[in-house]
C-alpha cells in the first residue's frame, strides 16, 4: 500500500510504504485527481525512490524550495542508478550538490549561455566515477528533453568522488558546526561577500557542505577519493581570486580547529566561492 504524503505534479508525489518508510513516486498521471492520504496504483508506478535516511528527507524538502520537482527526481534517479547498477556508496549530500548543478546547467542551456566546463578529463584515475557521470549525462538528457553535453560526464564524475562515503552515517555536532560557521563566515565578511537576493542558492549550498564538513572532522576520516593534482592546478588557474578566499578559508579552519582537511575540501571551497562571487575563469 503507498499512501500519499505529499504530491507535486500529476506524475510525482511523496508516498507513505506499509513499514512507514517514504520514497518518492513517480508515474504518467500517478496521481491525478488524487488527494493527500488516498492510496496510489502500484501498477502506475514507473519508477520509485526510497528515502531510506533522514538526512534523505530533510534534503528533499531543501531542495523542493528552489529546484524544480523533475530536476529533484531526476538526481534521485542518477543516485539510485549509482548505488544499485554501480554499487557505488555515497553520502547523502549528493543529492543537494547534483541537484544544484543539474539546474544550474538546465538554466544555462535554456538561455544559450552555456560553457563547457574546465574540468579536466579524468576517465581513467575515476572510471567507476566517470561510468556514473556518462549514464548520467543520459538520463538527464531523456528526463529533462534536453541535449546535455557528453563533457557533462566530468563535472557530474566530480560529484561523486567528493561524496563518495556510507549513507546515514551523519550525526552533526551543533557546537562543532558553530565553530566552522562562524570562521567561515567571519572570512566571507572580511572579503565583503554576503548573502543576497542573487546569490542565495549558492550561499545555502556553501552552509549545507559546510555541515558535512563537520560529519567528517567528527569521524575524523576523509571521504572520497583525493582529487587528481590537474584537476587542482586548473581550478587554482582559472579562479586566483576564489583561491585565494578558500586557502584561506581552509588554512584558518585548520588552525583554529587543530584540523587537518583534505586537499578536497579547498577545491570545493574554490568552487562554492567561485559561484558565490562569480568570477570569470581567467584564460
Amino acid at each position: 500500500m503507498l499512501t500519499i504524503v505529499q504530491i507535486f505534479n500529476n506524475n510525482v508525489a511523496l508516498v507513505k510504504l506499509n513499514d512507514n518508510r517514504q520514497a518518492i513516486v513517480k508515474g504518467k498521471g500517478i496521481v491525478f485527481q488524487k488527494k493527500k492520504g488516498q492510496g496510489v496504483d502500484v501498477e502506475k508506478v514507473e519508477k520509485i525512490f526510497y528515502l531510506e535516511t533522514a538526512e534523505s528527507r530533510e534534503n528533499l524538502y531543501f531542495l523542493l524550495k528552489d529546484i524544480p520537482i523533475d530536476i529533484v527526481t531526476t538526481t534521485y534517479e542518477i543516485v539510485d542508478v549509482a548505488q544499485k547498477a554501480f554499487d557505488f556508496p555515497v553520502l547523502d549530500y549528493v543529492y543537494i550538490t547534483l541537484s544544484d548543478h543539474i539546474y544550474g546547467v538546465y538554466k544555462r542551456l535554456q538561455a544559450d549561455n552555456y560553457t563547457e566546463s574546465l574540468v579536466p578529463d579524468m576517465h581513467t584515475e575515476y572510471p567507476t566515477e566517470y561510468a556514473i557521470g556518462e549514464k548520467a549525462v543520459e538520463i538527464i538528457s531523456n528526463n529533462l528533453h534536453i541535449q546535455l553535453p557528453h563533457s557533462e560526464a566530468k563535472s557530474i564524475a566530480l560529484h561523486f568522488i567528493n561524496a563518495k562515503g556510507t549513507p546515514g552515517a551523519d550525526k552533526l555536532d551543533e557546537s562543532l558546526t558553530m565553530s566552522v560557521n562562524d570562521i567561515v563566515q567571519d572570512i566571507l565578511n572580511q572579503n565583503h561577500i554576503l548573502r543576497t537576493k542573487e546569490n542565495g542558492n549558492y550561499y545555502d549550498r556553501l552552509m549545507v557542505h559546510l555541515q558535512y564538513l563537520v560529519d567528517r572532522l567528527n569521524q575524523s576520516e576523509v571521504h572520497g577519493s583525493a582529487f587528481t593534482k590537474s584537476l587542482e592546478k586548473s581550478l587554482e588557474k582559472s579562479y586566483p581570486n576564489s583561491t585565494q578566499i578558500a586557502e584561506e578559508i581552509y588554512d584558518n579552519l585548520q588552525k583554529q580547529l587543530s584540523a587537518t582537511l583534505s586537499d578536497n575540501e579547498k577545491l570545493y571551497f574554490i568552487i562554492h566561492i567561485q559561484r558565490l562571487i562569480n568570477e570569470q575563469a581567467q584564460e
